[in-house]
């Protein structure tokens, strides 16, 4: 699945893309989208094409798709915590949250 990380600016609400990456095998990315002092205090948002997984491996889905694109919008206070957004996700409904 792609993801798309933006970093958005808080006075503008200009997004800005940083990176784009593909998950692996079990729906992960194989290293951290923001590493070595890449994080900075601010608010994000992640895009996944769900739209694109599912569409490659189900048939049979309706046109156009329920569920497309997933964005999930947060923020970043502490730049040394560590920060894990799962996303879990069907054709039809979708959850996440700030894992460990």
């Amino acid at each position: 699945m792609t993801i798309s990380l933006w970093w958005i600016n808080q006075e503008t609400g200009e997004k800005s893309l940083i990176k784009t990456t593909v998950t692996n095998i079990d729906g992960r990315t194989d290293t951290p989208l923001l590493a070595n002092g890449q994080l900075k205090v601010g608010v994000y948002e992640l895009v996944f094409s769900v739209g694109d997984y599912f569409t490659r491996h189900i048939d049979n889905l309706p046109n156009p798709l329920f569920i497309n694109q997933v964005p999930i919008t947060f923020g970043i206070a502490d730049v040394e915590a560590n920060y894990h957004v799962p996303l879990l996700v069907s054709p039809w409904s979708y959850s996440t949250y700030r894992g460990s």
